[in-house]
């Protein structure tokens, strides 16, 4: 036994086998990126590259070389942007990070020329026109092409265009001080003493002191914990504190930061608004949905409320579970349930019925057998594996980052990723996929590969030892499901690489994914105890998804009122400036069986609002898309080599190359979606059947 737990340990050390060599190169493997300020030679030579391809797409007569030639153009700029974008969000050199945002202001300046150029866009034109010369994707890039002009405003009289030219980079702007404010400001509750949060989780949170004075007058210092309210702290402090001044503080603090935001959210609200009415529609939801599958924002509204009718007697029914529960347990038969105990009281439900202990949970989720769970994954799926390889000097950013090569036996080199997992001081506080470079088909027998960074914030003090709860790896799954969108694409034109899709369907794959990490059969592959090498006990999964589905009304009424929020505050303006706190605390009451806690505005944090501005309904469009095709397609036999090539062959190969209804009927037949009026809603019933309604 002891053998058998040294040779796990042994390979959660290595997840990925290595080779060496090490190059001098810049930041992501651009050369021009080996010092900060390589960000402003790398918009001088996006530009000029950029402006050369235009003067060609005004000389060519083929409308297949248009096509490319204004790929190539999205490609030179998109490499600037994507990196940019990344740079800004990790990087933990502030040059680095200020260089990133002066590059991502001025490619996002030269990109809105690119968006109005008559050139271009009558090249487009003459493509559309010609379209009988064009293979299925051309076309469709074609058409899209001709939307996105449209969308930038090139139809519009001068003043006009030059108006909505200024609105969109005020907007840009605003997003981003937006998401600098949540990043920098994120408020923070001092507790003393320390000794009012129970020791085993302390060391989530910083430890601090101050010096009282004693009736004695005795001066003496007093050991504290610090709370810095960003979304994971605040999480673990909601879920896990047992003092309710405590909870209460946390949450009060955590939904009220950063105030700066009220006034930053209702100049974008504005700003999108006058955009929209610029560009013929009578509100940023209609300008933002109509190129969707969705196609109107009343439409989505329509759905959402529907849903929210559907779910609503059983979310009640929750609530009066967990309100007696906490009435029961603290012995008040008046006592209400707060905001702030919601969280906290469903833990403790969970864990007493299904005697759930976290910490026996994450001793099976060391962070280095996760990522072996990643290559049984795309092993048993696709027959592909991961290799991390080496970085060249300069490639990386931080000493965390590791760089994988996704490598098929028959196929090759598929795509490469670079993990960076750890939180820090100044990253990006939640979990994404970023881009870094597009697939594309470069000639017959040349594809220039995908790049990708799958970025997350898992708490690693010490991170040779470093453990996943299980809700993060339910995380690292969903990031994964959009990092094999990216990887595993094969479309012609970079425009449509991986998860440059429609947007109803681009988290469709990441929540397809998060069922993996729920699934017995797939987690006993990986999660083993690190001390033994057992095996997770199927008995432990089993309560572990009997807990997930105790209270799945309440997450998905939750879903659905971020969903109406994001539409109604981009949603038809009256002549008076909305309050948004007064709006979403009404929303709230409306759509949740929950207390509003007067004051507090948690919207001025959601970042979705700016990335997914009236867009936020597609996570549960994917829900809903996910939800079927895992009942249809994966449930059977979840890692068998059908049901990875069904994944990869009827969805992830063809980004967004496809019209995305067709591609959903294909991969999970004609009942996974609906119409509705002008445009498409999912099919919620394999929804609505795996939570109970």
């Amino acid at each position: 036994m002891l053998s058998r737990a040294a040779a796990i340990r042994r390979g959660a050390a290595a997840a990925f086998s290595t080779v060496s060599e090490k190059p001098e190169t810049g930041l992501y493997g651009f050369d021009v990126l080996r010092t900060a300020k390589g960000f402003r030679r790398f918009v001088d030579d996006a530009i000029h590259r950029s402006d050369e391809l235009v003067a060609r797409v005004a000389r060519l007569p083929s409308s297949t070389e248009i096509v490319r030639t204004m790929d190539e153009i999205s490609n030179t700029v998109c490499s600037v942007i994507d990196s940019a974008e990344l740079c800004r969000n990790t990087h933990p050199d502030r040059e680095f990070v200020d260089e990133a945002d002066k590059a991502s202001m001025r490619i996002y300046e030269h990109l809105q020329y690119l968006n109005t150029n008559t050139t271009l866009y009558n090249a487009v034109l003459k493509a559309e026109g010609e379209s009988v010369l064009l293979t299925e994707e051309a076309r469709r890039a074609a058409t899209t092409l001709h939307i996105d002009f449209q969308k930038g405003g090139i139809h519009l009289p001068k003043d006009k265009l030059e108006n909505a030219n200024q609105l969109n980079l005020e907007i840009a702007q605003l997003g981003r001080k937006f998401n600098e404010n949540v990043m920098n400001k994120p408020g923070f509750v001092d507790v003393y003493p320390a000794s009012r949060i129970t020791r085993n989780i302390q060391h989530h949170f910083e430890s601090v002191s101050r010096f009282n004075t004693s009736k004695l007058m005795n001066t003496e210092k007093q050991k504290g914990l610090r709370i810095v309210t960003e979304p994971r702290n605040l999480s673990s402090a909601l879920r896990w504190i047992s003092d309710e001044e405590v909870r209460k503080q946390v949450y009060i603090v955590g939904n009220s930061e950063p105030r700066e935001n009220i006034g930053v959210l209702n100049e974008l609200i504005h700003a999108r608004d006058e955009l929209a009415k610029i560009m013929g529609c009578k509100s940023y939801a209609e300008f933002a949905i109509r190129p969707n599958m969705a196609a109107s924002a009343d439409v989505v509204m329509s759905f959402l409320e529907n849903l929210s009718n559907t779910v609503k007697h059983k979310a009640e029914e929750e609530f009066k579970t967990i309100h007696n529960f906490k009435r029961r347990t603290c012995n008040e038969k008046s006592a209400d349930l707060e905001p702030w105990d919601e969280d906290y009281f469903i833990g403790m439900m969970k864990s007493s019925v299904y005697d759930l202990d976290a910490s026996v949970i994450a001793k099976y989720f060391p962070l280095s057998q996760c990522l072996k769970g990643l290559n049984v994954l795309v092993e048993s799926l696709f027959g592909a594996t991961f290799h991390q390889i080496p970085m060249r000097d300069g490639e990386s950013w931080h000493p965390d980052v590791i760089k994988l090569r996704l490598h098929h036996p028959d196929e090759g080199d598929l795509g490469f990723m670079y993990l960076d997992l750890y939180s820090r001081k100044g990253k990006h506080p939640g979990c994404a996929h970023f881009a870094i470079q597009g697939g594309r088909r470069l000639s017959d027998s040349n594809y220039q590969l995908p790049i990708i960074a799958l970025i997350c914030n898992f708490s690693g003090a010490c991170r040779k030892t470093a453990r996943l709860n299980h809700g993060d790896v339910e995380t690292l799954f969903h990031e994964f499901g959009h990092a094999l969108h990216s990887l595993l694409s094969r479309t012609e034109y970079q425009h449509f690489s991986g998860t440059r899709v429609a947007l109803d369907v681009a988290e469709t794959p990441s929540n397809l994914f998060e069922y993996y990490a729920w699934d017995y059969r797939v987690l006993k592959t990986f999660a083993l105890d690190e001390t033994t090498g057992d095996a997770i006990p199927e008995k432990l999964v089993k309560a572990l998804n009997a807990s997930r589905n105790m209270f799945p009304a309440t997450e998905l009424q939750r879903q659905i009122f971020y969903s109406i929020m994001d539409l109604t505050l981009f949603g038809e303006q009256s002549s008076k400036p909305m309050d948004t706190i007064s709006t979403v605390a009404d929303l709230r009451r409306k759509h949740t069986s929950g207390k509003y806690a007067e004051g507090t505005h948690w919207h001025t944090r959601f970042t979705h609002l700016v990335t997914y501005g009236a867009g936020y309904y597609t996570y549960l469009y994917a829900r809903c898309f996910a939800t079927t095709i895992w009942q249809e397609v994966c449930q059977e036999d979840p890692l068998s080599r059908s049901a990875g090539s069904a994944i990869r062959d009827k969805f992830l190969r063809f980004g967004g190359s496809k019209d995305p209804s067709s591609l959903l009927k294909d991969f999970a037949g004609d009942a996974v979606i609906r119409n509705s009026g002008s445009g498409i809603i999912p099919n919620a019933s394999s929804l609505c059947k795996e939570i109970g309604l």
